[in-house]
């Protein structure tokens, strides 16, 4: 591999990697979509068609193009379309309120949208629709577009992640980073066209770029895993053994949800996985105690994935074995091929192997910076005096970890005030700031707890503005407007004032625990009355830890997320013997319209493998 990232066998870009493969495997399946299922050569010509509309807009190298499309076919397609017209793409979030998407847009000087919706403006100058009665393309060619002169430093995406002062970041990847990743785990895992991955991570999430660029340009099959699905181990889990993925990247609070659905269920099917990568947030080794109980740590091999999005998804690599189980330590291992770890302290010097520190990633993942901001882009990604290659940079991931004596490392939690939740990277510092908006707010402070399942929820808590009352349900309908549903907080705490530190900065170790009973609601409590209702209700409550649940308490306002409703689910199905299903919850989620939806004389059953219940 060259010092910019390109391989030494091949071309430099992702779209020329990606024409290798469909024209050695045309007629392969490259894409499994629900029903649909499109080859190499189907795959390429629609994205070339597409390409050469992007043309005729002004699309080219260092042209970003926004694309807010749901999880289909269509979203591979744009994706690559966008590169092959030499353009960066900008992948937005579609569960995200339509003020966030537009201030994203705009940040990103998009004024080109792919979308399959024309009814929602966010403001582009240009907006096509993908899909069905989509913008016509039949008249552009499905030949690839002339070559724009795109090169291995040329962007191929920038994705926005949390900013503390209330404003997303975007973070630019250029092609080589992206070849630089993929050709330095290829050997490593032996990624071949026989592989077939998911594409479970949202677009707008870095690990997306490792599943569909590594399925793509190693010639195998990508299943892009729908919503309702990746909520529904069960769906899930019956997914996994239909499609025969071989290749799953999960977070660890998602990999927990399918290890329960085996011990639940233990007659479901053999999975046909050789490789799981866990990525997005520590990794706690005691919780794949019960998988390889069931299948050993070698079939498939585990695998523990340290990295950060300005670092291009991955920077080390880690197996996880039945050795390490007992252990406390999120290990994350050492650094991936063309990748450099540093320990480091306030001052940049070393620290002994053993003492804490602040890790500094280097190599040839390190990104480009930050869109529009040149003065955090120099305080993040700093000058490696150490690299081999004149002008590299080092960044400072605001991670603590500790390096052991044989080059492992272990991961110590964020330094600052950011955490990841599910995967998602979020500044507590964002949420503080858009709640402060509010005029009933006078002070506001976001943290972190965990339940009793170990799951993180995110807390808020408040000082009222004199005069201007407000609720905890109109404080969650303020930062509904603006944030994605991952960053709202699960509960709300109102205080006479926030407790501080000698030195006059909030105390957040002296945030007091919300109370049990129903913390956070303002509507009053009425009693379930049926024996159905009474029964779900306390389900709920030890769902959600807490002391009773309200016929008419919604599931989420009380600190529910989808992880905690599966669980609910399942005990529906295990104690009432009714078929609940997860979309049931979302769609009727307090007490009375979930009892009310539930058919009685519909027992629950095993879930059919191959068929989707919800």
């Amino acid at each position: 591999m060259t010092a910019d990232g390109r391989a030494t066998d091949g071309p430099g870009t992702l779209h020329a990697w990606f024409a290798r493969q469909a024209a050695a495997r045309g007629d392969a399946v490259a894409v499994t979509a629900g029903a649909d299922r499109l080859t190499y050569r189907a795959l390429d010509r629609a994205a070339n068609r597409l390409a050469h509309h992007l043309r005729t807009l002004g699309v080219g190298p260092e042209v970003r193009v926004a694309v807010r499309l749901e999880r289909t076919a269509h979203l591979v397609t744009a994706l690559l379309a966008v590169v092959k017209a030499g353009g960066a793409y900008v992948p937005l979030d579609p569960s995200a309120p339509d003020e966030r998407l537009a201030r994203t847009l705009a940040d990103a000087g998009a004024d080109v949208l792919l979308t399959d919706t024309a009814e929602r403006d966010l403001g582009a100058r240009h907006t096509v629709v993908t899909g069905p009665g989509g913008t016509d393309l039949t008249g552009h060619p499905d030949t690839p577009p002339a070559d724009p002169g795109t090169g291995p430093a040329n962007l191929a995406y920038v994705i926005y992640t949390s900013g503390s002062t209330g404003t997303p970041k975007g973070v630019m990847i250029e092609h080589r980073q992206v070849l630089a990743l993929l050709h330095g785990t290829r050997e490593r895992f032996g990624f071949g066209p026989d592989d077939v991955w998911t594409l479970f991570a949202s677009a707008a999430f870095d690990v997306s770029v490792w599943e569909m660029w590594g399925a793509l340009l190693h010639g195998g099959r990508l299943v892009v895993v729908p919503d309702d699905v990746r909520r529904a181990p069960e769906e899930f889990h019956a997914l996994l053994h239909r499609e025969r993925v071989t290749v799953l990247n999960q977070t660890p609070a998602a990999f927990r949800q399918l290890v329960r659905y085996e011990e639940e269920h233990p007659a479901a099917p053999a999975l046909g996985l050789r490789l799981v990568v866990f990525a997005g947030e520590a990794l706690p080794p005691a919780m794949l105690r019960p998988w390889t109980e069931r299948h050993g740590d070698g079939a498939p091999l585990l695998v523990n994935m340290y990295g950060i999005t300005e670092t291009t998804v991955h920077s080390t690599y880690r197996r996880m074995t039945t050795a390490d189980l007992g252990s406390t330590d999120s290990m994350i291992g050492g650094a991936l091929d063309g990748w450099t770890l540093r320990v480091l302290d306030e001052r940049g010097e070393p620290v002994p192997d053993g003492e804490p520190g602040e890790l500094h990633v280097g190599g040839a993942g390190v990104a480009r910076g930050y869109l529009g901001r040149p003065a955090l882009t120099a305080e993040r990604f700093l000058p490696d005096p150490e690299a081999a290659v004149p002008g590299a940079r080092r960044y400072r991931s605001g991670d603590g970890a500790r390096r052991t004596g044989d080059g492992d490392h272990a991961y110590l939690g964020r330094l600052d005030h950011q955490v990841k939740i599910r995967g998602h990277r979020i500044e507590l510092g964002e949420i503080e700031t858009v709640l402060a908006r509010h005029p009933a707010v006078r002070e506001a402070v976001a943290a972190v707890d965990r339940d009793t399942a170990g799951d993180p929820r995110l807390m808020a808590y408040w000082v009222p503005a004199a005069g201007a009352p407000a609720g905890p349900s109109e404080l969650r309908d303020h930062l509904r407007r603006t944030l994605p549903p991952y960053m709202l907080p699960n509960v709300y705490v109102a205080l006479d004032r926030l407790p501080l530190t000698v030195n006059g900065k909030v105390d957040r170790r002296a945030l007091p625990a919300p109370e049990a009973v129903r913390p956070d609601l303002d509507a009053d409590f009425a009693a379930p009355a049926t024996p159905a209702e009474k029964a779900l209700a306390d389900i709920w409550a030890e769902v959600l830890s807490v002391d009773r649940v309200g016929l008419d308490d919604d599931f989420f306002e009380l600190g529910g997320h989808s992880m905690l409703a599966t669980q609910a689910v399942a005990l529906t199905r295990e104690r009432l013997g009714l078929h609940a299903t997860l979309r049931l919850i979302f769609d009727a989620p307090t007490v009375r319209e979930f009892a009310g939806a539930l058919d009685p004389t519909a027992a629950a059953a095993p879930t059919e493998h191959g068929e989707n219940d919800a």
